[in-house]
């Protein structure tokens, strides 16, 4: 199994390689990557050279798209959740532009930091419809309080790559369970199934060998597909979905 998933780690570090693309501007230079947003649009970044450091950010993209799509971040609560989703990848926030600083060595890694903290921000504040009165993320939070589970939110750990990976809930071993991934994922496609697969592939070599991964599908508003079910399935992570949480309440609690 192990030779097996390095072979796909070695082919998902060629898709990246491949389908990025760098375009100069001025004093700035564009990179394009293979990840999409909640539009099918590749992410990009820019980068400067600032004194000794790479400057990178997002133009403020990703902020003022969701304004723009009526997802207004003025509330107390969501400006809190903004704040933590970008500190939990060393990305500040210069206006609407999320930023990271970067010497030479540090590229790789906080370019990636900041491609997460886009995709997080996007899916963290994403409304699925405008009836939705609330965000998948704090209705996972909620259920997991009034259900007694203790977790640790909001936690990263450091994978065989290098890169910084944040799953959403850690609970703690007990003597009834190993300790256990949860990921939230508010748009249950392909690519959200994929980007989760990499993290649970690329970091569980450093947790215990018993380690168990989880990923909550938010099946609300429509059907999971069949693709992200399978690509989460593949990967030795348990699909659940958000309609049949209390059929699964025990596995987490316990």
């Amino acid at each position: 199994m192990a030779q097996e998933l390095s072979a796909l780690l070695d082919s998902y570090w060629a898709w990246l390689r491949d389908r990025t693309a760098v375009r100069e501007l001025d004093d700035w230079a564009e990179i394009t990557t293979p990840l999409v947003d909640r539009h099918n649009d590749c992410l990009q970044i820019y980068v400067q050279r600032d004194g000794g450091q790479l400057l990178m950010t997002d133009d403020g993209f990703t902020v003022a798209d969701l304004e723009m799509s009526g997802c207004s971040l003025d509330t107390p609560k969501r400006k809190e959740l903004l704040r933590t989703a970008l500190n939990g990848f060393g990305v500040h926030q210069n206006g609407n532009a999320l930023e990271v600083r970067a010497t030479e060595a540090e590229f790789a890694r906080k370019k990636h930091n900041l491609l997460q903290a886009m995709v997080a921000v996007n899916d963290l504040f994403y409304l699925a419809t405008p009836t939705v009165a609330s965000l998948f993320y704090e209705d996972v939070t909620e259920w997991l309080d009034d259900s007694n589970v203790r977790y640790i939110p909001l936690v990263s750990f450091t994978g065989k790559s290098g890169f910084d990976h944040r799953f959403d809930f850690v609970i703690p071993k007990s003597p009834a369970n190993p300790e256990r991934m949860l990921k939230a994922i508010n748009r249950p496609d392909r690519r959200n199934a994929e980007q989760f697969a990499f993290a649970w592939i690329d970091t569980r070599d450093a947790r215990p060998a018993e380690a168990r991964a989880y990923a909550l599908l938010n099946d609300d508003s429509r059907r999971v597909s069949t693709s992200a079910m399978t690509a989460i399935s593949e990967y030795d992570i348990k699909p659940l979905l958000w309609s049949n949480r209390d059929d699964f309440i025990h596995e987490l609690a316990s």
